[in-house]
């Protein structure tokens, strides 16, 4: 069973940052990628970024480019979301998942509990 943990939403202003983590534990081999997800009030859930653990090859929505990052250390099992120059629009729960990769993209298997980002 594996158990994914986040933290790091927070309330912040129009422009500015946070650092989402993941941190991942249990019996991992059925899945070889992590992203994160959204889901604002009233929408559907929807990718945001996401990394294949094993080459670190990683994708993201068109929504995020050039203002996210995710990135991974393995050593402590863990993916973040470093989250730039925010917008109101990016105001959601934010969830971490692990999967497996397909094409480019990944499916998740296991889900994280969320961590709420609100921007004004």
């Amino acid at each position: 069973h594996v158990q994914l943990v986040e933290s790091g939403g927070a309330s912040v202003e129009t422009g500015g940052s946070l650092r989402l983590s993941c941190a991942a534990s249990g019996y991992t081999y059925n899945r070889n990628c992590m992203a994160w997800f959204r889901q604002a009030p009233g929408k559907e859930r929807e990718g945001v970024a996401r990394i294949a653990t094993g080459s670190g090859n990683t994708y993201y929505d068109d929504s995020v480019k050039g203002r996210f990052t995710i990135s991974q250390d393995k050593a402590k099992s863990a993916v973040y979301l470093q989250m730039n120059n925010l917008q109101p629009e990016d105001t959601a729960m934010y969830y971490c998942a692990a999967g497996l990769w397909a094409g480019s993209t990944c499916i998740p298997t296991y889900w994280g509990q969320g961590t709420q980002v609100t921007v004004s």
